[in-house]
Parts: C-alpha cells; structure tokens; sequence
C-alpha cells in the first residue's frame, strides 16, 4: 500500500505555529472518526496530528513511538510525553488540544513545555 491510500481521511490542513515561526504542517481531526481513530494503521505521519478537545491518548495500533504535546486553553504546551508504541497515555486535566508527532520532532522543532502554539488552518487568508 502507498503512503497516500494509507491516509483515508479528511482531515483539514493546517500550522503549527509558535513565536511567528511555523513549526510544521498539521491535519486537524474534526469528525468523531478521525478523533476516534487518529494515527491507528498509518505507517508514517508528515508533520503533526492535532487533536481538539482532548486530554488522553494511546498508542495502541500506532506503528512508530509519538511526542505528545498537551495544550490549554491558550495554546500554551502545558506538557509534553514521548510515547512509545502500545501505551494509553494518562489523562492531562488542563489540555484542551494535543498535537501528535513522530518521535523526535519536538526537539527538532524547538518545541518546549511553556511555548505557546497557534493552530492556523492552511487555507486562512492573512491578506
């Protein structure tokens, strides 16, 4: 199977950006499916998974180990967790929003606990 028949949703494009600077690209769960059923079977993720209104997860059928950022109401990453593959996450009462990454990627991107991230869809026109 290729990588774009491995995606079979349709989640909405979007950046992760914190300081002025985007960190990455992101897709936005935004159906009940995609919240339920996240990066469940997919075999590589570019950039990150952002999932609203949510406090947990798991890694139980995720195929790589993920950074977990836990965000608040601001945006602020009120911490963050390197899973590895087949664990259930403890729940983050404080998070509103967690974004999903493959191991790693927080350090490369210069992502701490105490940054503030912006969500900014793709499509947003700031013209």
């Amino acid at each position: 199977m290729n990588s774009s028949s491995q995606h079979r949703f349709t989640s909405q494009r979007a950046w992760i950006v914190s300081a002025g600077r985007v960190l990455a690209s992101a897709e936005l769960a935004l159906s009940r499916r995609e919240r339920r059923t996240g990066l469940i079977g997919r075999v590589d993720l570019d950039g990150a998974y952002v999932i609203d209104r949510c406090r947990w997860i798991h890694t139980i059928g995720v195929k790589f180990p993920l950074d977990i950022a836990y965000l608040d109401d601001e945006g602020t990453v009120i911490k963050i967790v390197a899973m590895p593959r087949w664990r259930i996450g403890v729940p983050v009462q404080q998070a509103r929003t967690v974004v999903e990454a493959r191991a790693g990627a927080f350090d490369r991107w210069g992502l701490r606990s105490g940054d503030t991230i912006e969500i900014r869809p793709a499509d947003r026109d700031d013209s």
